[in-house]
């Protein structure tokens, strides 16, 4: 059975539940609703619950009406600030919450003529949900496999184990090193407030991870996320002062690597790169099964990962104007002037 459902309230639990299932920050109801208060305001929910022959909830499909003109278009709640979004279940009811999508999406659902499901980890599913495909984006992992920082470092090359042995030895020596993690409330707004300056300060107009409305979104789900227990906010102190910081989660037995910054001045002293081998070793330490590193195919990344199975963006079509546009966007997808404005146009 699907049930629709317009308000986020009545799914919480629910949500909740299938969201540790599921394994991702990004498909908790926290998420989903810090992201709504921030970025919902006149738009329409078309949240779909189902149910298995026990009445048992096995699977959330969190879509909103992202257009309405001249297109009617759907989206995955959450898109833009999350790095990953899936429909929300368990892995071994991923084929059934695919079909149910499908189902929903033949009666018409909310008048649907176009649906962008974006960042979906792994082909498996783009496969599921089908469409024409729009994007592939590397997202590299660290498979741990219960190995522990020096059994993962000892698979590395020479070079690299002697990096990170030497540039951390060299902070060390130069400076009073200390490596901070945010778990005290009274800190969180100044050591976010820290990592969204290091950012700036290093990318400048090249990102806008905290642009656009984006800095207040991320503060509120930061409280939650500390609250929670899963946030995982680093900061690399040279001397008292900081470095360098680190943003990233800790959910589902996973490191989730969201965003970083480092003093520009500091470039030669490599202290991002000393930074992130030191959550690496956080937590292979504690036992975490993977540390994602998240979107982006950055150089720096491939040094620590050693699979990538990416994630990709679909989009289904539905009458004349709904697969048109699927078919420029398929076209748009190998141009990039042309799928820059497509970006701009399914906002």
């Amino acid at each position: 059975m699907i049930e629709e459902v317009r308000e986020l309230e009545p799914l919480r639990e629910d949500w909740q539940r299938l969201a540790e299932a599921a394994g991702s920050p990004f498909s908790t109801y926290e998420w989903a609703e810090t992201w709504w208060r921030h970025y919902g305001a006149g738009r329409e929910l078309h949240l779909l619950r189902c149910r298995d022959d026990a009445g048992r909830a096995f699977a959330i499909l969190p879509l909103f009406l992202a257009r309405s003109r001249p297109v009617r278009i759907l989206r995955l709640v959450g898109q833009g600030a999350a790095d990953q979004l899936m429909p929300i279940c368990a892995p071994q009811d991923a084929d059934a919450a695919a079909a149910a999508l499908h189902e929903a999406l033949r009666d018409g659902l909310a008048g649907w003529q176009a649906l962008i499901a974006d960042r979906l980890p792994g082909e498996e599913w783009a496969e599921r949900l089908g469409g024409r495909a729009l994007d592939r984006t590397p997202s590299p992992v660290l498979e741990a496999g219960g190995a522990s920082f020096d059994d993962w470092l000892a698979t590395r090359s020479k070079n690299f184990r002697d990096q990170v042995k030497r540039r951390e030895r060299k902070l060390a020596k130069s400076h009073e090193l200390a490596f901070r993690l945010t778990d005290d409330p009274a800190r969180l707004d100044e050591d976010l407030g820290t990592l969204i300056r290091l950012h700036r300060e290093r990318w400048g107009d090249a990102s806008g991870s905290f642009e656009g409305g984006r800095e207040e979104f991320h503060r509120d789900f930061a409280r939650v996320a500390l609250d929670r227990g899963w946030l995982r906010l680093w900061t690399l102190e040279l001397d008292g002062r900081p470095a360098a910081s680190w943003l990233g989660y800790r959910f589902g037995g996973d490191e989730w690597y969201y965003q970083a910054g480092r003093d520009p001045e500091l470039e030669r002293e490599a202290v991002g790169f000393v930074l992130m081998a030191h959550t690496v070793r956080a937590a292979l330490d504690d036992g975490v099964a993977r540390y994602r590193l998240l979107l982006g195919g950055e150089g720096y990344k491939d040094r620590f990962a050693n699979a990538d199975h990416g994630l990709h963006t679909t989009m289904l079509g539905r009458g004349v104007l709904g697969q048109v546009l699927a078919v420029g966007a398929e076209t748009a997808a190998t141009r990039p002037a042309l799928r820059a404005r497509l970006k701009r146009f399914a906002r």
